[in-house]
């Protein structure tokens, strides 16, 4: 989903989750919506996913598309180090609320 898709799904949609996923030893973030039927869509340009430097890049680019609101959630590997089979998204428990 680029970014104007982005800003049109928000202009005429209110029931969806924002994610800012930061993964465990990276310095970006990919932010990711997911719709009321549970589909999920990466924030893109060109066809690739974007990533974005910090968190304050993330909020003026969420802002941008009049979202202030959006979920952290910070991926790490440990479950799939230790043998067990990892659950990223289901359920979301180590996710933190942006407000911005």
């Amino acid at each position: 989903m680029d970014f104007q898709a982005l800003k049109a799904f928000v202009a005429h949609h209110d029931n969806f989750e924002i994610r800012v996923i930061g993964h465990a030893g990276s310095r970006f973030y990919q932010v990711e919506l997911e719709d009321v039927e549970g589909a999920r869509h990466m924030l893109t340009r060109a066809g690739k996913p974007i990533l974005f430097r910090s968190l304050d890049d993330v909020y003026l680019e969420l802002r941008r598309a009049g979202i202030h609101r959006a979920y952290l959630v910070q991926q790490v590997p440990h479950d799939e180090v230790i043998g067990r089979e990892a659950h990223y998204q289901d359920p979301l428990t180590s996710r933190m609320p942006l407000v911005f």
